[in-house]
């Protein structure tokens, strides 16, 4: 739901038709680390999003197709089509939401943009799902009991209730890094090993769409040798929200890239921890790693 935020909030407010489908149930744990994506789907076959590698889409797009007014629980095992795109085994039972954006809070997406915990609760009649009600860690004290237990949950998880079915999504720390080769590689390999999510990407304007969905919660590491897309990358940090954004690179090159930044009228760098890295002493791509991953952990947790 997190990286689907930002464009389904977009849909809500130009009035565009949207159907949001993510996985409320499954009998095998292989699918726990799907439990925060989800796919929108717009008129006309449009989808962002990715969900299991694409495998239920079909399934998807022909109930956004309908245009429902109320949204749909989708039950299904797994074909070998299916089996073979996803990697889930031939005939595990699945179960899906697929929900048109307008029943759900307007106000919902802002919340997920900011990396919230969020609890969406599903009021079922049969297969249709005609109310959604959504919380978050400050509306949570409203809810039942039960919910609010369930709520405390470091992990994203269902709770299935009578004539209800309730998705927890629990934000991950998102890294995006800019660049390519050992350091950056070395970095995303251990932000994965921490649990973190991932995000590469050597062209700067892409990036920019990647750090569109930052939250203070998260960070951002630019590498390079080349100036201005370097740079560039680093203005397209300093306009989102995350939390750390760390510069590898000589101390030339930090001067280098702050030229190139104040010619544009970007002079507040205070941000940026350039050469980026706890001083260690560092030589190999994983010492660096540590070095500043640790940094960044210290500055998001205010230490």
């Amino acid at each position: 739901m997190y990286d689907i935020a930002l464009s389904v909030g977009a849909f809500v407010r130009s009035k565009t038709r949207a159907d949001i489908a993510w996985l409320i149930t499954s009998d095998l744990s292989i699918v726990s680390s799907n439990r925060n994506h989800a796919v929108v789907f717009t008129p006309g076959g449009g989808k962002l999003g990715s969900l299991l590698n694409g495998a239920f889409d079909g399934r998807f797009s022909e109930i956004a197709s309908r245009k429902l007014s109320v949204g749909r629980i989708v039950e299904c095992e797994v074909t070998p089509l299916e089996s073979t795109l996803s990697g889930i085994a031939v005939g595990t039972h699945l179960t899906f939401a697929v929900v048109p954006a307008d029943l759900f809070d307007p106000d919902l997406w802002g919340s997920f943009l900011e990396r919230e915990k969020i609890a969406l609760d599903l009021h079922v009649s049969g297969d249709e799902i005609t109310k959604v009600e959504s919380f978050n860690s400050a509306s949570i004290v409203a809810a039942d009991p039960e919910l609010v237990e369930k709520f405390e949950s470091q992990k994203p998880t269902t709770v299935l209730l009578e004539n209800r079915q309730i998705t927890i999504f629990v934000p991950l720390r998102k890294i995006a890094i800019y660049g390519d080769g050992p350091m950056p590689q070395a970095i995303a390999g251990l932000a994965e090993a921490m649990g973190w999510q991932i995000a590469m990407e050597t062209r700067p304007d892409n990036f920019a769409g990647v750090c569109a969905t930052l939250s203070a919660i998260d960070s951002v590491v630019v590498t390079g040798h080349e100036v201005e897309s370097s740079s560039r990358a680093l203005a397209y940090a300093l306009e989102s929200k995350a939390g750390y954004i760390g510069a590898l690179g000589s101390q030339k090159m930090q001067e280098n890239r702050a030229d190139w930044l104040a010619y544009r009228e970007i002079t507040d760098l205070s941000r940026i921890h350039g050469p980026a890295g706890f001083p260690i002493g560092a030589a190999k791509p994983i010492e660096v790693a540590i070095s500043v991953l640790a940094q960044a952990l210290a500055v998001i947790n205010g230490i």
